[in-house]
């Protein structure tokens, strides 16, 4: 297996384009890993940026695909549009991401060590405002580099603090990629890990009362009647690991799918519980513990039967071992 952690390592290239007078100009790749941005920037000053977070893997040809970069260039949009960015033309997305991930092909993990190219695509502003509006010109860029799981090992089962911070407003930002969200997190989690959790887990800032988000992934449970669940709230980022998931469970495993309200008072009806997203994929989670009351799920320190079956579907379909549900995977040439 992979010995690699999440955490960057420099490649080789990266894309760069800029948006000046209205226009994008032409994109290139450069090898600086560097940009040289005016100091009253808006991505500075008022947090003007969205960025996204994909993966490309090699195959057991030696051939290397990318999961679902269409889907991930749609929520690109959403995320720019709802900062008053411009938009990134779905196609001129995916086309620069091809182009990055085929200028690094050998930085790509080899098969069979769990490892993947991860894939981060982003969008700043870069125009001098001091006023807290829109920027005037803005840097479209695409950054490459070789990394492991995000959580400590595969399908290791994490204990998770239930936050009393929120990650986001209500009808605020939290269903899109941008960098304050996380940036939010940041303190909720650090204190979770100094209390000798792996993470936290966040609760909607209305109520406090229904699960949200694990850290930085999405929250799935199983329930006792061979449900997938997950929480359904417009605080919740969507992740397409978690759709990916929703898929395979309901077409190739023929569960149900629920997204509904998830108490965190109420879980005795789900026998296996986890976080998924890119960096995540799947992690099983132990237990949760909220008000210094620990819930442990009945699988304790192994991943549930059905969570070992979606993970072998989802990295199986990822690394090109199990047949492409409806065109996820593409491959670079």
């Amino acid at each position: 297996m992979s010995t690699l952690k999440f955490q960057y390592t420099r490649t080789d290239f990266n894309y760069v384009q800029y948006y000046v007078n209205g226009t994008w100009k032409e994109g290139k790749l450069k090898s600086e890993d560097s940009l040289n941005i005016p100091t009253m920037a808006t991505v500075f000053h008022y947090g003007q940026e969205a960025f996204e977070g994909l993966k490309a893997f090699k195959r057991k040809d030696g051939k290397v695909q990318i999961f679902r970069p269409y889907e991930n260039a749609k929520r690109f949009q959403a995320s720019c549009g709802y900062l008053l960015m411009p938009k990134v033309e779905i196609e001129d997305f995916v086309q620069a991401v091809i182009k990055t991930v085929k200028a690094n092909l050998k930085f790509v993990p080899d098969y069979g060590t769990g490892g993947a190219l991860y894939i981060r695509p982003y969008m700043i502003g870069v125009g001098e405002t001091l006023a807290p509006t829109p920027s005037p010109s803005y840097i479209f860029g695409v950054v490459v580099a070789p990394v492991g799981a995000l959580f400590k090992g595969s399908l290791t089962p994490v204990n998770l603090l239930v936050s009393e911070y929120d990650r986001v407003a209500p009808l605020g930002t939290g269903q899109y990629k941008i960098g304050g969200n996380y940036a939010a997190s940041m303190f909720a989690q650090n204190l979770a890990r100094l209390k000798g959790y792996d993470d936290c887990l966040f609760l909607d800032p209305t109520s406090h009362t229904k699960i949200e988000e694990v850290g930085a992934a999405n929250f799935f449970g199983i329930t006792k009647d061979n449900v997938y669940i997950s929480p359904n709230s417009p605080s919740i980022l969507k992740s397409i690991t978690n759709m990916s998931l929703k898929y395979i469970a309901e077409y190739i495993l023929g569960m149900k799918i629920s997204s509904s309200d998830i108490y965190i008072n109420e879980l005795d009806h789900i026998v296996e519980a986890g976080a998924c997203g890119t960096a995540a994929v799947i992690t099983p989670i132990r237990s949760l513990d909220f008000n210094n009351n620990v819930h442990i799920f009945p699988t304790l320190d192994a991943a549930g039967p059905i969570t070992q079956k979606l993970y072998n579907l989802l990295t199986g379909i990822q690394t090109g071992d199990v047949l492409d549900p409806d065109h996820w995977t593409m491959i670079v040439e």
